[in-house]
């Protein structure tokens, strides 16, 4: 369905997420002559495919906005700082993809299946920061958990793809890939590592003091903010692994009270942006190529925590699950669209 906006900009329409965001707009049918695809003065000019034709990028300049009603920002946190007031000074809404105003007080940080509750009032421009891609998922697959039993603590440990690092770490993984079946030297620009058929540690940078990298921080300050509660633990260690779209992670969770193995099943349905993926028996569960171009977080291999195990009355607050979630889409560019949804409806 169309967003209920006359006009939508994307803000970085050139980039791996921008495209994503056009390739939903089109999905929903949103008309092209609605769309305004902004990007640098240098992609100015660039032909971006839309609706069986082609979009022209224009520069971005604080004149852009002019009779927008949301702008969706997929480019860096430099860029957001620099053209978000003028897009609100324009009267447009904005949600923005980057990190520069999520950790604000005054800008609701949101998830819509999680907090939709946090958009105030939409009459007036209003500025919505769209959370990092391992946040959201993470917290789309245990919400349910949390509106039935309470979390206090959970270990994430996450296996991310190169697509959260842009179009160019994801031509660099195909390029490594052919180097090294072809006996090539292979060559990391992107990347401090080789990616090909490696796993490393993220490359954001690592703070010497507490050893956490900047991806780990997120994790911990925004499922805060999100989920209103800072006296929730969260003990987080991001990988990058060679996978080109789709994120996974693997949650160990301390719930607030005990429950069964059936209730920590049924708590997911009829829950929005999740679906389950459990088959013991046939040994399937969510795959980042499961997940990959659609909308909902893939959870599965729900199992009670061994370490714990169950009580007499067969219940116990420690629960495992892991999930997988396409990271250009629910991780950014979709729940960006949901975002403005909820600023249209």
């Amino acid at each position: 369905m169309s967003l209920k906006v006359k006009s939508v900009a994307v803000v970085g329409a050139t980039g791996a997420v921008g495209r994503e965001a056009l390739a939903i707009l089109e999905q929903r049918g949103h008309p092209s002559n609605r769309i305004v695809p902004l990007a640098s003065m240098r992609s100015a000019g660039t032909k971006v495919p839309y609706a069986g034709g082609d979009l022209t990028v224009r520069a971005l300049t604080e004149a852009s906005f002019k009779g927008v009603d949301v702008a969706i920002f997929c480019a860096t946190s430099g860029v957001s700082k620099q053209f978000a007031p003028a897009a609100l000074a324009a009267g447009c809404h904005v949600v923005d993809n980057s990190s520069a105003f999520r950790m604000d007080p005054a800008v609701p940080l949101v998830v819509p299946e999680v907090n939709p509750g946090e958009i105030p009032d939409p009459a007036s421009p209003r500025l919505i920061a769209n959370p990092n891609c391992s946040t959201i998922l993470m917290l789309v697959a245990l919400n349910p958990w949390r509106k039935r039993f309470g979390v206090e603590h959970a270990t994430v440990s996450t296996y991310q793809a190169v697509s959260g690092a842009g179009a160019a770490a994801m031509d660099e993984l195909r390029a490594q890939v052919e180097q090294h079946l072809s006996g090539r030297p292979v060559e990391a620009k992107i990347f401090a590592e080789q990616c090909a058929f490696n796993v490393f540690s993220h490359n954001s940078q690592v703070d010497p003091a507490t050893g956490l990298n900047v991806e780990e921080v997120k994790l911990i300050k925004e499922t805060h903010k999100i989920w209103g509660d800072p006296s929730v633990t969260i003990t987080p260690t991001c990988i990058r692994v060679p996978v080109f779209r789709a994120h996974s992670e693997s949650c160990a969770v301390r719930l607030g009270r005990p429950a069964t193995e059936d209730e920590v099943r049924r708590a997911f349905e009829g829950e929005p942006g999740v679906r389950v993926i459990d088959d013991r028996g046939g040994n399937r569960f969510p795959t980042p190529l499961k997940a990959a171009g659609g909308d909902d977080v893939l959870v599965g291999r729900i199992r009670v925590d061994p370490a714990a195990g169950l009580d007499a009355s067969g219940r116990s607050r420690h629960w495992c699950l892991w999930l997988c979630g396409d990271q250009l889409r629910k991780g950014a560019a979709q729940n960006a669209i949901q975002i403005a949804d909820l600023l249209a409806a």
